[in-house]
């Protein structure tokens, strides 16, 4: 079981936003903002090798906007990075057999897009690949809110839908039996409803897939959440069980947010405080069948 961080275009988004109940002047220490108030962030997704088959999780935003609208959202290259980081590995998005959405967000599903071309018409890549979303998940982008109805693409469930390799899952045993082994999920709604949480597993270490619910090291503060969020309480309960669970040496949280870091293990103080621990940097085709960390046996 081969896991590796795949880098996809990267953003700079309000950090107001991103840390919308903690003042300035407390999440500048963790991420330095530039004259417009943006902080970095990385659009990360995470690959999976195994028994012949190659799953992607997630996509990162693309580059499918128009210059004016890339702009706007602050991605920062104009090229497609998540396809010349999996030409880094010897793939091409004809070579993936699944791609796990945890949510329709622009900024975690916009890199199923072709990059941006005039005006021709947008157009799915991955070929081969089923789309897994979970379908609660999927009626939110259908049919979003106001309030976080420019965070979706209006063309894209259309486009899945009409790929015919669209699988809606009700629940986490659903996607489970449909991945299969060594793959398992959770699902939250703090941040969107329906949002789906892969687990991989190995025999030495496993990594959770956080998306949105922590999408950085300066997230596990299990009281911190961003302006973005449906239900904040909620998900600031959902983070601590999640967390709990893997305060455990094999136990990683994967981040697709982190400027720096792909992944960390999760450590908690007598006073029962959630912090990022051994932080790993990206890292290519770990075993975490053999493998306590990248680098490690």
């Amino acid at each position: 079981m081969l896991v590796s961080s795949i880098r996809g275009n990267s953003q700079r988004l309000d950090g107001g936003a991103l840390f919308g109940n903690a003042p300035r002047a407390l999440w500048s220490r963790w991420a330095e903002p530039d004259e417009r108030g943006r902080i970095p962030l990385e659009c990360r997704a995470m690959l999976l090798e195994s028994e012949g088959r190659k799953v992607l999780f997630e996509t990162g935003i693309g580059c499918f906007f128009p210059p004016d609208l890339r702009d706007r959202y602050g991605v920062v290259e104009s090229e497609p990075i998540l396809l010349q980081s999996l030409a880094a590995l010897g793939l091409s998005d004809s070579d993936i057999d699944a791609v796990v959405l945890s949510h329709l967000h622009f900024d975690h599903a916009g890199g199923l897009l072709a990059p941006y071309a005039g005006n021709r018409p947008l157009e799915l890549l991955f070929p081969r690949a089923e789309f897994v979303v979970s379908a609660r998940a999927f009626e939110r982008a259908e049919r979003p809110h106001l309030r976080d109805r420019a965070s979706f693409i209006e063309e894209l469930p259309a486009l899945l839908r009409a790929s015919n390799r669209l699988r809606l899952v009700e629940d986490a045993d659903a996607a489970a039996k449909l991945l299969g082994a060594g793959i398992g999920f959770v699902l939250t709604d703090g941040h969107t409803p329906g949002m789906l949480h892969a687990e991989v597993s190995g025999a030495r270490a496993s990594l959770l897939f956080c998306a949105d619910l922590i999408p950085g090291t300066a997230w596990v503060n299990q009281a911190i959440t961003m302006g973005y969020d449906r239900y904040p309480e909620r998900l600031v309960d959902e983070k601590g069980d999640l967390c709990a669970a893997r305060v455990t040496d094999s136990h990683h949280l994967f981040y697709t947010h982190d400027p720096r870091f792909a992944a960390s293990r999760v450590t908690r103080d007598a006073r029962g405080r959630f912090a990022p621990h051994a932080n790993i940097p990206d890292f290519s085709r770990w075993n975490v069948n053999a493998s306590a960390a990248p680098g490690t046996s």
